[in-house]
C-alpha cells in the first residue's frame, strides 16, 4: 500500500477525506498536537522512516479582516499557516520521495483566490502564495513522474460554516475528497501544475 503524509486530517473535511484515502493508501497523519508544520525539524522526524507516495496538504487558517484592519500579528499568523509550513511540508515531503517513481502533492487552496473578495486580505493573499508555490513546484518537477496540484475550493460544507454562514452555499466533502483521490492517481499522471476551481 503507498503511503501518504497528510496534514489536517483531523477537522471536518480532514477527517472525511482520510476516511476515502484510507481505502487505497496508508495515510500518516501530521497531528497538529504532535507535529509543529512551522518547524522543519519537527516535519522531518516525523516523517523521517517513510518514503512516501506523496503528501496531501489541507491544514491552514482563516481570519477576515480587510488591509487596513489586519494587524501585523494576524499577518504573520495567515501567513505562518498558509503559505510558510505548506513550504516547510511540501520541501520535507520531496526530500523523503523517491524522484525515479510517480508521486503527487496535493495541497487545498480556495476559491477566494479567484473571487478576491474583500474582508479577508491576509488570508487570501496567502493561499494565493500558495498557488505559486504549488505552481513553481511543479515546473521545477517536470519532466519527473511526480505532479504537484491545488484544489480551490469555495465554502466547505462543515458544521462551522452551516454556523457562521446558514444561507450560503457550500461544497459538499465528498466532491473535494473525489477530487483529491484522483489527482493521486495514475489517471491524473499528465496533470502537473493546475488550480482547479472546486464552487459550490
Amino acid at each position: 500500500m503507498k503511503t501518504l503524509i497528510v496534514t489536517g486530517g483531523t477537522g471536518g473535511l480532514g477527517t472525511t477525506v482520510v476516511e476515502r484515502l484510507s481505502r487505497e493508501y496508508q495515510c500518516v497523519l501530521l497531528r497538529h498536537a504532535e507535529v509543529d508544520l512551522s518547524n522543519e525539524q519537527s516535519i522531518r522526524d516525523a516523517i523521517a522512516h517513510y518514503t512516501p507516495y506523496g503528501l496531501v496538504h489541507m491544514a491552514g487558517g482563516y481570519a477576515g479582516g480587510a488591509v487596513s484592519e489586519t494587524s501585523s500579528d494576524e499577518w504573520q499568523r495567515m501567513i505562518g499557516l498558509n503559505l510558510t509550513s505548506p513550504f516547510l511540508v511540501i520541501r520535507e515531503t520531496l526530500a523523503r520521495m523517491r524522484r525515479d517513481a510517480p508521486g503527487r502533492i496535493v495541497a487545498i487552496s480556495s476559491e477566494a483566490t479567484l473571487t478576491k473578495f474583500a474582508g479577508a486580505a491576509a488570508y487570501t493573499i496567502s493561499k494565493t502564495g500558495l498557488n505559486m508555490l504549488i505552481e513553481m513546484t511543479a515546473a521545477e518537477l517536470a519532466g519527473t513522474p511526480i505532479t504537484v496540484n491545488a484544489l480551490l475550493p469555495g465554502t466547505l460544507d462543515t458544521a462551522a460554516s452551516r454556523a457562521a454562514m446558514p444561507a450560503a452555499r457550500r461544497v459538499p466533502l465528498d466532491r473535494v475528497a473525489d477530487a483529491i483521490a484522483f489527482l493521486l492517481s495514475d489517471a491524473a499522471a499528465s496533470i502537473n501544475g493546475a488550480l482547479i476551481p472546486l464552487p459550490a
